[in-house]
């Protein structure tokens, strides 16, 4: 299969094109290298004959219209986005401009190709997507692909949106679309602005680990390399028009995942004190969903796909990796905004 991925110099799409050349798939990755891209993420494959890129902004449709006449994919995974909820909340506008209009020019380009191809049935437009579309939960209960959207931020908005764009042009146009929402990722590659990536590097540095509100907040963490099994799975092997939740079936409050890190750092890389003692509690950004939890057992059931890896196999893994490639990471904490507080505006 030839796949053109969005957002491949990503941290999901990275590991999604490092999964799918190693299956043997054609890659395309389509990436217009925003602030939070870096093509060494994808170094190992970079001179595949399995691999091209694509410098093209998702915005521009006649670059997209180029990109498919002359690529010629069987399928689209579509990953480019504005993501992270602290910037959302200081810049709205990049969000709806990049997962409202660019989804919308997406879906508009991949629709003439796949028109003016026949109408392929084995065609498919994979729009990958956040549980956090489904807004907080209380104590108890979990998201399944039946509950009401209630989005709380800037980024979970303009996520919502572009999905009920793909799911329009599915029913309005046929298009063959897929989606799948998704639980918190982490794992090697992350970018140094989310929480576990900060709490890592902060650490090292010997620098203040910083949580918000009570650190009470729970979210379910998924590993980066299972999410992208589950994706290419979904890929292949899911229903038209269908959506898939994905989550890790790894609950943890932030306090403790933090606790988690510091535990795993102590053992690792020691100091003379405890790392927990960095723990510094701040302000909560507003807006601030209390929890998400998702029930993945659609997937489980219809596809086969469950995650492989737990949260402290996880960690560990992820911890050994920022430990081993400090030469990937501190060039990115010099980036614009990494290391600041953001989604403090009022």
């Amino acid at each position: 299969m030839k796949i053109l991925v969005t957002g491949g110099a990503g941290f999901i799409g990275s590991a999604v094109i490092r999964q799918a050349i190693a299956a043997g798939h054609q890659i395309v990755n389509v990436d217009c290298l925003t602030y939070a891209a870096c093509l060494e993420n994808i170094d190992g494959i970079k001179d595949s004959p399995l691999y091209a890129f694509e410098q093209v902004d998702i915005r521009n449709r006649p670059e997209l219209d180029r990109v498919f006449t002359t690529h010629n994919p069987g399928a689209v995974m579509h990953l480019a986005a504005e993501s992270h909820v602290d910037r959302s909340i200081d810049g709205p506008a990049e969000f709806i401009e990049t997962n409202l209009i660019g989804t919308f020019h997406l879906l508009e380009a991949a629709r003439a190709y796949w028109v003016a191809a026949g109408k392929q049935a084995s065609f498919r437009f994979h729009h990958i997507s956040t549980d956090e579309v489904y807004g907080s939960l209380g104590e108890t209960g979990m998201f399944t692909e039946e509950t009401r959207y209630d989005p709380r931020s800037p980024y979970s908005a303009s996520k919502a949106g572009s999905d009920h764009l793909v799911r329009a042009w599915g029913e309005t146009y046929n298009l063959p679309i897929v989606l799948t929402n998704c639980s918190n990722n982490y794992g090697p590659y992350h970018f140094p602005e989310k929480l576990i990536p900060v709490t890592i590097l902060n650490a090292l540095a010997g620098k203040p680990l910083p949580v918000y509100g009570k650190g009470e907040n729970i979210r379910d963490w998924l590993f980066v390399e299972d999410h992208a099994v589950a994706l290419l799975t979904v890929l292949q092997n899911g229903a038209v028009g269908e959506t898939y939740n994905i989550g890790g079936e790894n609950e943890v409050r932030n306090i403790d995942l933090v606790k988690m890190i510091c535990a795993l750092l102590d053992v690792k890389k020691p100091t003379s004190k405890p790392y927990a003692s960095q723990i510094t509690f701040v302000s909560d950004r507003p807006g601030h969903d209390m929890r998400y939890a998702i029930d993945p057992a659609k997937i489980r059931n219809e596809l086969g796909w469950r995650p492989s890896i737990t949260l402290e196999q996880g960690l560990e893994r992820t911890i050994n990796w920022y430990l081993d490639n400090a030469a990937w990471w501190k060039p990115l904490q010099k980036r614009s905004g990494v290391g600041e507080r953001l989604g403090i505006k009022q």
